[in-house]
């Protein structure tokens, strides 16, 4: 257990959710506090009342000129100043890159889907102990990318992007590690414009479901063991 027992979750659109990782913080006995990005404007949060934050996904592009992605950013670095553990998942990743010198810009290609990513040498020893092959398949749902902040060790990339890395205290995922069933489910019908566009079938995202999100769950638990011996 940490210091306070209490993590944050900063939302960035309400069907973009903790998923598979609600379920590991509150058998280990932390509570959850759930914010809405958006609210930042308003409110004032106090990093250090945390023993880890949470930066989830959306729509929306690190660079985009909102006054609450700004109000993020300055938490994200404060949370880095202060040695907070901080994990950033796809838009979270790419705001953590943002906030710490790195670069978020439009990608060559969407990956949308699943997808295989290699770990590198350091993300194996540090996330699998080398106890894993190197390639693990995730869910993809993005079109932006990043160059991580200098000084960054990559954990994972794949042919076309910097799929993860450690920068401090934080951890960027571009990927999704944390998604279940449902939650491919509300996204296919929040963002279905989208996938209309990018002519993908949503049936492809289910079509061995039972085996897909059952490793799926397993690589979350590994990725969420490693992030939490970041925990003081």
């Amino acid at each position: 257990m940490g210091r306070n027992n209490q993590i944050l979750c900063l939302r960035n659109i309400d069907i973009e959710t903790l998923g598979n990782y609600e379920k590991l913080l509150t058998e280990d006995g932390y509570r959850i506090i759930d914010i809405m990005a958006s609210d930042l404007v308003t409110l004032s949060v106090q990093v250090d009342r945390y023993d880890a934050i949470f930066v989830l996904g959306g729509p929306m592009s690190a660079n985009d000129d909102y006054d609450y992605l700004h109000y993020e950013k300055q938490l994200i670095s404060r949370a880095v100043e202060n040695h907070i553990p901080l994990m950033g998942i796809c838009l979270g990743s790419q705001l953590i890159a943002a906030s710490c010198g790195g670069k978020v810009y439009k990608g060559v290609k969407k990956e949308i889907g699943w997808g295989d990513v290699s770990l590198t040498k350091i993300g194996s020893e540090r996330i699998f102990k080398n106890n894993f092959t190197n390639s693990l398949q995730v869910f993809h749902w993005h079109g932006d990318t990043f160059l991580p902040p200098v000084g960054a060790e990559i954990l994972s990339r794949n042919e076309l992007y910097i799929q993860a890395f450690k920068y401090r205290s934080a951890i960027g995922i571009q990927f999704h590690i944390e998604v279940n069933q449902r939650m491919i489910m509300d996204w296919s019908n929040r963002y279905k414009k989208e996938i209309e566009l990018e002519g993908i079938s949503v049936d492809n995202f289910f079509r061995k479901k039972e085996q897909d999100f059952a490793r799926l769950t397993d690589t979350s638990k590994v990725f969420y063991e490693y992030f939490k011996s970041f925990f003081n």
